[in-house]
């Protein structure tokens, strides 16, 4: 069945008919016109008494879905700011273990022969290279650094290219780097070199999240991180062999960032979260914020994190 167009009358009638409290309807068509209903509409299902009937707990009030939508819009600042970070930081450790091993000259450095070969990654690792000449096309003149390096130079050495590369390629990058140059980054962040593949692969699909406004509190990555001592250490229950928590869910997303960050912006990082939960726990009526922090995949000790080495 097609979506009709609905005003802004007929869309507060519609939560009003599924039992929503709204206690101000001008503020609430506002709300509605500037952040879009279809996506605040995505944080109400945890207000419902089921999936199947949508509708709402008795009480249920519109600043609650409100708050909540805030909250993850807060969390998204947080999360986002941290990842970029770790892009920098991951850029700055590729191109310096480039530039290192195989020169500052793009015939150089970008040479198939630099990577990893295997059979099954010979054409990855192709069309990747042509990937990267293509954005250092695109985008190298755009930027103040690379159109310098090519007035005067005629080459761009890795340090400057990784600032013109998005994360998602940079993070394919890595992927296909021999297993030796592999190692020395991961040991750079003290982890495995295939936990680090993982965790890339993961924080380019939460910064892009992140950076369109999407829903992130309760969203999954497509593959589980590897076990780690922090789902021991906070003592995260199992059920069928497997941690309920910290495996594809946001808080994987925090371990990962436990690992990669320093310690003092993880630090920083973990007491802006508890600062927003404490928040939206005092803006919750009809829920409790346990209920919020389970489909985030928070243990509800996951304050103990920061304190853990």
């Amino acid at each position: 069945m097609n979506k009709t167009f609905k005003t802004l009358d007929e869309q507060i009638d519609i939560l009003k008919n599924k039992g929503l409290v709204i206690d101000d309807i001008e503020a609430t068509k506002e709300i509605l016109l500037r952040e879009n209903y279809f996506f605040i509409s995505g944080y109400r299902h945890l207000f419902f008494k089921s999936n199947e009937s949508k509708k709402f707990i008795i009480n249920t009030n519109f600043r609650e879905i409100y708050g909540l939508f805030n909250f993850d819009r807060q969390l998204r600042n947080i999360i986002f700011k941290n990842i970029l970070i770790i892009e920098n930081n991951i850029k700055s450790v590729i191109s310096y273990n480039l530039s290192k091993s195989y020169g500052i000259m793009e015939r150089n450095y970008l040479n198939p022969k630099n990577f990893t070969r295997e059979p099954e990654k010979t054409r990855q690792v192709n069309d990747l290279i042509k990937k990267m000449k293509r954005q250092i096309r695109v985008n190298g003149v755009q930027h103040e650094a690379t159109s310098h390096y090519i007035s005067n130079y005629g080459y761009i050495p890795p340090w400057i290219v990784v600032k013109v590369l998005s994360f998602g390629i940079v993070s394919e990058l890595y992927g296909i780097l021999k297993t030796d140059d592999q190692k020395d980054i991961a040991s750079v962040f003290g982890v495995n070199y295939q936990e680090l593949m993982s965790y890339l692969t993961i924080l380019a699909n939460y910064r892009n999240l992140c950076a369109h406004e999407d829903i992130v509190y309760e969203h999954r990555a497509q593959k589980p991180i590897y076990n780690t001592k922090y789902h021991q250490l906070l003592n995260i229950p199992m059920m069928d062999g497997e941690y309920i928590y910290g495996k594809e869910d946001l808080f994987a997303v925090i371990i990962i960032l436990k690992q990669l960050l320093r310690k003092d912006d993880f630090t920083l990082l973990l007491n802006e979260i508890s600062y927003e939960v404490d928040i939206l726990a005092g803006k919750l009526k009809v829920i409790p914020i346990t209920k919020v922090l389970d489909r985030m995949g928070f243990p509800e000790n996951f304050k103990e994190l920061a304190r853990l080495d």
